[in-house]
């Protein structure tokens, strides 16, 4: 039995939550977009191949990155019995775009416009997204996707985003303002409009200590559609 790791990659471009797909260069199924995986090798734990496998990809370290499931149906890899651990990791798009490696054919696709994908690999980006959603509500881990200096419209849309669905500007403000993780900065973005939004720094000491705080910014979010 072969024993693999698969990473689910979301990103942010200050616009639409992605998903970070390449194009499959060995048989079965070559050709067809696929998450970015690879086999574990016998001296790895999960975590270091997993961590291998998004530096292969992307030229990253230390980013934010948690084991979603392991995927051990016996006929979900037609060649050869296949286990596959899976990953989910958060990168801000714009800072590490142009790391991504040339070897493999990847692509950014808006999460709402995902293509087919190989094997059950649409089931591990299903389960992804669910656990981004949980985790979203209750600890301030969408910062991870989030440049250095960010708007809280630019927030706001990666909320809209990850829970499908329309946020009041206002209320979004004050609770998000009201957790203290913000500090505001004197400088404005205007790219997108003429009057300008501020931008907002994370106080990254704050942030640490309240990472696993019970913040339940999102509350009753399964009804916000």
């Amino acid at each position: 039995m072969l024993v693999a790791v698969d990473c689910i990659i979301f990103g942010f471009d200050g616009q639409a939550l992605k998903l970070l797909l390449v194009k499959r260069h060995i048989e079965p199924e070559k050709g067809k977009w696929s998450l970015m995986g690879g086999f574990v090798q016998p001296d790895e734990s999960f975590d270091n191949a997993a961590a291998r496998v998004l530096h292969k990809l992307t030229g990253l370290e230390d980013v934010y990155m948690e084991q979603l499931c392991a995927f051990g149906n016996p006929g979900r890899d037609p060649i050869e019995r296949t286990v596959s651990v899976a990953f989910f990791s958060l990168i801000d798009i714009n800072k590490y775009i142009q790391q991504i490696s040339h070897e493999y054919h990847a692509e950014w696709f808006p999460v709402k416009e995902i293509p087919p994908v190989i094997f059950d690999h649409i089931q591990m980006i299903e389960m992804a997204k669910d656990k981004l959603r949980t985790k979203a509500a209750f600890h301030p881990i969408l910062f991870e996707l989030l440049p250095e200096k960010f708007t809280l419209p630019q927030l706001q849309s990666l909320y809209e985003g990850i829970y499908d669905a329309s946020l009041d500007k206002r209320n979004f403000s004050r609770k998000i303002l009201s957790t203290s993780l913000l500090v505001k900065q004197k400088d404005k973005e205007k790219e997108t409009s003429k009057r300008g939004a501020f931008y907002y720094k994370l106080d990254r000491k704050k942030y640490l200590n309240k990472f696993n705080a019970f913040l339940n910014f999102i509350p009753n979010h399964h009804k916000l559609k």
